[in-house]
């Protein structure tokens, strides 16, 4: 977004004959730390294949490119030489002026009262001069979005605080600095640094910010934005010590003036699912200038075509539900988020505020036995279980982009999972049921799932829910529970967003039931070759595969309940079950399960462990590998689609079509193969893939594979025109003849492609030497 921006900002002048003060003066990003550098150095290499010129340069050229700069604590810094500053006002002025010749109709000094909507669409706007009639409204009210957002008869939630925000004006140098003096971010100091008519312009994100406007706009609060010189104070300290020369230099003015955060220090932009043709575009987490041009390009495309050019689901107001949006939540979020702009996000971080919000009946247990925790979507989810005997505190702050202190710990749990029975609790997955007096349930699933949804009563079907591109909405599993009723589980994350999907495209009536019954029931799954005998004790009924077929759905006692879901799959590869389990008979069960599984050598397991065993097994999952962008045909998924039933499904032509002409991108699993687990970078996400020496695409997750003992990525490989850098096909062949590296932070490391999981996985570990990554194993 900020590379668009920069290049339509570039041009506005030209287009428009407003000055817009574009100066190109690059940027020089500093790292105190080796920490920093490494983070810097992934930033860097991806930006390189994108095609905007960085590099990784000592602290003898930053000196070169900024000489007033203090470099001696320096690690080294990033260059960006074609940044570039503008004056925020004139851009406004300039792309309002060229709205206007394009016949915008731009009406000043006049508030929005209300936005008028009738059966769930906009229809209009009250303002303070009247109404205006559209079917169309854009809520870029910045700070005042989240106030807006509820004034309507149907309110909106848009999860966004404002915090002050200060920066310094001085009196220009004694040397005026020149007009193209790089701009300069010193996270590991807070603070960011760049000229301002010959003197300087300096803010940044102290650790201890001041949120606003908590109770809304309040006159009283505007009127007391003040300077805070002791606020400002270690911002001021660092400024000073990375440019020693300011001391001497006249101060005109601290400026104060809010800005706005959101919950996950992402913007927030897209249609609200609750309101037809209302669109958001806020929270731009003092970066508005920088990415506004490429947000607006992104929301006017989905506004005019459904749909933007680019996976933005990162982006969209749909990653939300209402529980982000209580006051006191979004107060406390934007006092970690404004701080966390700045520091080092080494990768699994986790927020420490607005946590335990949602959580399963089995918390406390789960805590009490050592679970460590991690959310999404607002939901508590156990990583990995600390043993009694390891040090909690050195886990809990051990930061690292090398090998994490968990790694022991997780082994432990793959290998239970492996040769015993495993039980991670899953609750947060989002859970559905379509319930229909006739036919109207399977006819309307049919129309929009691409697999066939008219199996026998009591079988799971896997199966995209795909937009007319063919893309991914949603991945989820289906069972089908009787004749007129499905039960669909999808990612945890999918909660808003596939209900809002399905209430658009179905007709639901009092024929047609879409209920969301996340919270109804609690999720187990049981992995591991054990997990049939732990489940036929407590059921005292035939678990066999002759009795219970892969991916089937049965309800069944288990200890004294009733009524619990027993499907066989685990969204691993691995043997088990999924039990999904009424919420009141949640502890009983667990409590039963540990009991029985004792003698079966039972424990518990979190989602790292899950997340090894998924990848090393080629499990793409949504979200992270797939999005609405990746069709089922690029990730080796053509036996989950209905090609032969002659039944149309939204995606139907984009696929034929996809079908005839070849693919342009193909999802590879890669095994590292001169990686060092121990002393090299790990792997983590959105690392670039070269195929003989070429960029070829980004990995999109990976993880250690404790079977292979190698990392494995996942990641989409593309196949690039050398002469024009068009996307030409991609076969299977195109990948299995290529010669792959992946770059970790600007090294290269040598993998093999594969296009199926390794067999060697399904036999029996061998040693490392032994594994033939040449065996195929068909998926």
């Amino acid at each position: 977004m900020a590379d668009y921006s920069n290049k339509l900002y570039q041009q506005l002048e030209q287009e428009t004959g407003i000055q817009t003060g574009y100066i190109r003066t690059g940027s020089i990003f500093l790292a105190q730390t080796q920490d920093r550098l490494i983070s810097l150095k992934r930033i860097n290499s991806r930006l390189n294949v994108i095609g905007i010129p960085s590099e990784i340069i000592s602290p003898k050229k930053v000196a070169e490119l900024h000489p007033l700069l203090n470099v001696h604590d320096l690690a080294g810094a990033m260059h960006v030489p074609e940044d570039a500053v503008v004056s925020s006002a004139d851009v406004a002025l300039a792309l309002a002026s060229a709205a206007s010749q394009n016949g915008v109709q731009i009406y000043d000094r006049t508030s929005v009262v209300h936005v008028l909507i009738k059966k769930g669409e906009v229809t209009g706007v009250e303002t303070d001069k009247g109404q205006i009639e559209c079917q169309y409204f854009v809520n870029c009210a910045g700070q005042w979005a989240y106030e807006l957002g509820l004034s309507n008869e149907e309110p909106i939630s848009i999860p966004l605080h404002a915090c002050e925000h200060f920066y310094l004006l001085t009196r220009p140098l004694e040397t005026p600095l020149q007009s193209n003096t790089p701009n300069i971010v010193d996270a590991d100091g807070r603070i960011y640094i760049r000229n301002w008519q010959g003197g300087i312009l300096s803010g940044g994100f102290e650790k201890t910010p001041k949120p606003i406007f908590t109770e809304g706009k309040n006159q009283l609060e505007i009127h007391n934005l003040q300077e805070d010189w002791d606020h400002f104070e270690p911002l001021l300290s660092s400024l000073l010590r990375r440019m020693p020369d300011l001391e001497t230099l006249e101060i005109m003015k601290l400026v104060n003036c809010p800005e706005t955060f959101t919950p996950d220090m992402r913007c927030i932009m897209g249609e609200s699912p609750a309101v037809k043709g209302y669109f958001v575009l806020a929270g731009m987490n003092s970066a508005g200038l920088s990415f506004g041009g490429g947000a607006g390009r992104y929301l006017a495309e989905w506004m005019v075509h459904g749909y933007p050019s680019e996976n933005v689901w990162e982006l969209d107001l749909k990653r939300f539900g209402a529980l982000q949006s209580s006051r006191t939540f979004l107060r406390h979020r934007v006092m970690e988020v404004m701080p966390l702009l700045y520091e080092l996000k080494v990768p699994r971080w986790d927020f420490q505020t607005g946590r335990q919000l949602r959580t399963s009946p089995l918390y406390d247990r789960l805590d009490a036995q050592g679970a460590r925790w991690m959310e999404k979507h607002g939901f508590e989810r156990p990583k990995y279980f600390v043993p009694p005997d390891k040090d909690l505190l050195a886990l809990e702050q051990s930061k690292t982009f090398y090998k994490p202190d968990w790694f022991d710990i997780v082994e432990s749990e793959v290998k239970c999972c492996k040769e015993a029975v495993c039980v991670i609790d899953m609750s947060s997955f989002t859970k559905f049921e379509i319930t229909s007096t006739g036919d109207q349930a399977l006819e309307s699933l049919q129309y929009l799932f691409s697999n066939d949804l008219d199996v026998p009563v009591g079988h799971i079907v896997h199966t995209g829910m795909l937009n007319e591109g063919g893309g991914y909405e949603n991945d989820c599993s289906i069972a089908r529970l009787n004749k007129r009723s499905f039960f669909m589980i999808s990612p945890t994350d999918q909660q808003v967003h596939s209900w809002a999907w399905l209430k658009k495209h179905m007709q639901l009536d009092s024929n047609l039931l879409l209920e969301d019954v996340t919270w109804k029931y609690t999720a187990l799954n049981l992995i591991g070759p054990r997990a049939v005998d732990v489940l036929s004790e407590l059921s005292y009924a035939p678990i066999t595969p002759d009795h219970f077929p892969s991916l089937f759905c049965k309800e069944m006692s288990v200890g004294y309940a009733n009524g619990i879901r027993v499907m066989s799959m685990t969204h691993t590869g691995e043997p088990g079950f999924m039990l999904y389990i009424p919420i009141e008979y949640a502890l009983h069960v667990y409590n039963e399960v540990m009991s029985v599984g004792q003698k079966y050598g039972i424990r518990n397991a979190g989602y790292y462990a899950l997340r090894s065993l998924r990848i090393e097994k080629f499990f793409a999952f949504w979200g992270q590998d797939l999005n609405t962008l990746t069709t089922p045909l690029e990730c080796g998924r053509e036996s989950r689609v209905k090609f032969e039933k002659g039944l149309d499904f939204i995606g139907r032509d984009a696929l034929l079509q996809q079908r005839q002409h070849g693919v342009y991108k193909r999802l590879a699993m890669f095994v590292l193969d001169d990686h060092d687990t121990d002393l090299d970078l790990w792997p983590w996400w959105g690392e670039p893939i070269y195929r003989n020496g070429l960029y070829a695409g980004k990995t999109t997750s990976s993880a250690y594979s404790y079977t292979l003992e190698r990392h494995v990525c996942l990641g989409f490989v593309h196949n690039f025109s050398e002469d024009t850098g068009e996307e030409q096909v991609v076969t299977a062949d195109f990948i299995n003849r290529g010669e792959y590296e992946i770059d970790i932070a600007g090294q290269r490391f040598q993998a093999k492609a594969r296009l199926y999981p390794v067999a060697s996985l399904y036999t029996h570990k061998r040693r490392k030497e032994d594994v033939e990554l040449s065996d195929l194993h068909g998926k």
